[in-house]
C-alpha cells in the first residue's frame, strides 16, 4: 500500500513565465500561394442603381486587387455607395409612399365612361326619384259642437232638425233630477265626454254635443277628443243678442238669473277655424220677433 503510494507522481507545477520573454506574435511568410481567406458573413447583396454603377465596379476592381497580393495584409472590405442603409434607388416592385393625412385618392375611371360633374359646393341636392307624400286618411265622421246663451235657441234647433244631442241639461235631469243644478259641473261634463267618447269608440258617424261651449278654452277639450279618434269637428253658432236671450228666459220654465246671463254673455267668444273647426254654422234671429232662423 505505501509503495502504491509512493508511485505515484505529483502534479507538475506550472512554471512562471520568464519576466523578459515578449508574447508571441504572427508571422507572415512569402509565399506563391495566397492565404486562406477569413470566412465572409452572408449579407444582403446591395441593389445596383444605374448612376451608382461606376461607383460599385471600381470597388470591386479594388477588392480583387487586394484578393490576390498575397503579402498585402489582411483584407479589408470596402462597400460601394449604394450599400445598406444608403437611400439607393431600388428596383422590381415599385416602391409605394405612405399616404399623408391631407392626400386624397384618385380613381381613374375606365376609357368611354364619363363620370358626372360633383355639384357646386351649398348647391341643394336634386333628389333622384320624388316619392309622393302619403294623401290624408278621411275623417271617420262629424262632432258638432252647440255654442250660445242659454235662451239662443239650441234646443229649439235640435228639435226642429230631429237631433237627439248629447245635452249637458239632460244628463243634469237624469243624474240629480234638476235641469238647474249647477253645483256639480264637473261632473256632469266628464260624464258628457264619457258618452261622447263611447260614441266615438262605436264609430258613430255624426255626434252634436248641446252645451254652451263659450270660450275656446272650453272647447279645446271636446276638439281634441274628436282629432284623437279621427273626426272632424264642425261649430252651430247662435248668434243672438244677449237681450233676446233675456226675453226668452223669462218666458221659459227653467228660469237662469239674469246676472248669470249677462257674465256668461261677457264670456262668449265666436268659433274661429284656428282652433281646429272644419265648418262653422252661424244661426242668427229674425228681424221681427221670433225664430230662430
Amino acid at each position: 500500500m505505501r509503495d502504491r503510494l509512493k508511485r505515484r507522481k505529483k502534479p507538475e507545477e506550472t512554471k512562471p513565465a520568464e519576466a523578459g520573454q515578449a508574447p508571441l506574435q504572427p508571422a507572415y511568410f512569402e509565399s506563391n500561394e495566397a492565404p486562406a481567406a477569413e470566412p465572409e458573413t452572408p449579407m444582403e447583396a446591395p441593389q445596383p442603381s444605374e448612376p451608382q454603377e461606376a461607383g460599385e465596379e471600381a470597388g470591386a476592381a479594388e477588392t480583387q486587387q487586394q484578393t490576390s497580393a498575397g503579402n498585402a495584409g489582411p483584407r479589408r472590405r470596402r462597400r460601394g455607395r449604394g450599400g445598406r442603409g444608403r437611400g439607393g434607388k431600388r428596383t422590381g416592385r415599385a416602391a409605394t409612399a405612405p399616404a399623408t393625412p391631407g392626400d386624397v385618392p384618385t380613381t381613374v375611371p375606365p376609357a368611354g365612361e364619363v363620370t358626372p360633374a360633383a355639384p357646386p359646393a351649398g348647391a341643394p341636392a336634386t333628389p333622384t326619384e320624388l316619392i309622393p307624400a302619403a294623401p290624408p286618411r278621411p275623417p271617420k265622421g262629424s262632432v258638432i259642437l252647440a255654442i250660445g246663451l242659454p235662451g239662443s235657441g239650441k234646443s229649439s234647433w235640435f228639435k226642429r232638425n230631429n237631433i237627439t244631442p248629447l245635452s249637458s241639461d239632460l244628463l243634469r235631469m237624469l243624474l240629480f233630477d234638476d235641469a238647474q243644478e249647477q253645483r256639480f259641473q264637473d261632473l256632469v261634463f266628464s260624464n258628457l265626454r264619457s258618452m261622447l267618447k263611447a260614441r266615438l269608440i262605436a264609430r258613430r258617424p255624426l255626434n252634436y254635443v248641446d252645451a254652451t261651449n263659450l270660450t275656446p278654452h272650453e272647447r279645446h277639450g271636446w276638439i281634441k277628443l274628436a282629432k284623437d279618434y279621427g273626426y272632424e269637428v264642425q261649430a252651430v253658432f247662435f248668434d243672438v243678442p244677449v237681450e233676446v236671450c233675456l226675453e226668452r228666459n223669462r218666458r221659459r220654465e227653467r228660469v237662469v238669473d239674469e246676472e248669470i246671463m249677462r257674465r256668461m254673455a261677457a264670456k262668449l267668444k265666436p268659433p274661429t277655424f284656428e282652433e281646429g273647426f272644419s265648418k262653422v254654422t252661424v244661426v242668427r234671429v229674425k228681424k221681427k220677433e221670433g225664430d230662430v232662423s
